[in-house]
């Protein structure tokens, strides 16, 4: 019988990845980015691929990934891009052998968290804090659809992990430190 994977969503800057792999590591079960996949598949950066395919292509490697990633055996902690969401059929993967948790984040800790980094290409440009609202805003309705909610502004990923780990053993999604 296939165990089941937990799949973190969110925005950019959430602590997806960060959190996953934290989570990974308490689970004692593989950890997956669904982000670095493609980057490492495709031998180039998601901004790169951006720049030079354009959007819709990267969504869909991001498609096929989701997808693929799903149909793994192998149990596994999936960080997922922040735009995934925007395909239905991507999510519809995804939950098929998932629990799917939003790590939610306030637009002002995505700023502080990503304002350094010069490889979100969606926050190029001149006012990357309102881009960052105006994204939140259009997302925010697909993240709700998580089987679970997690806030991360003002946590640690340790607090994230541990947060996440005691939310699906109350529900009993996860028992001893694995999931069912």
């Amino acid at each position: 019988m296939h165990e089941r994977n937990i799949v973190l969503i969110g925005f950019m800057g959430s602590g997806k990845t960060a959190a996953g792999k934290r989570l990974s590591e308490k689970l004692n079960v593989a950890f997956a980015d669904i982000d670095e996949l493609i980057e490492k598949e495709q031998g180039t950066t998601i901004a790169d691929i951006f720049s030079g395919s354009g959007e819709k292509h990267f969504r869909d490697l991001e498609k096929e990934m989701a997808a693929r990633i799903s149909r793994e055996a192998e149990e596994k902690v999936i960080a997922t891009g922040g735009g995934i969401v925007l395909n239905p059929e991507n999510m519809a993967n995804l939950r098929q052998r998932g629990v799917i948790i939003w790590l939610s984040v306030s637009p002002e800790t995505v700023y502080q968290r990503t304002k350094m980094n010069r490889d979100r290409p969606l926050l190029s440009g001149a006012s990357p804090k309102k881009k960052i609202e105006e994204l939140m805003k259009l997302r925010r309705h697909l993240y709700s659809k998580a089987d679970f909610k997690v806030e991360t502004s003002d946590r640690s990923i340790d607090e994230v992990a541990e947060e996440i780990l005691n939310l699906l053993k109350k529900r009993g999604v996860c028992k001893n430190g694995r999931s069912k």
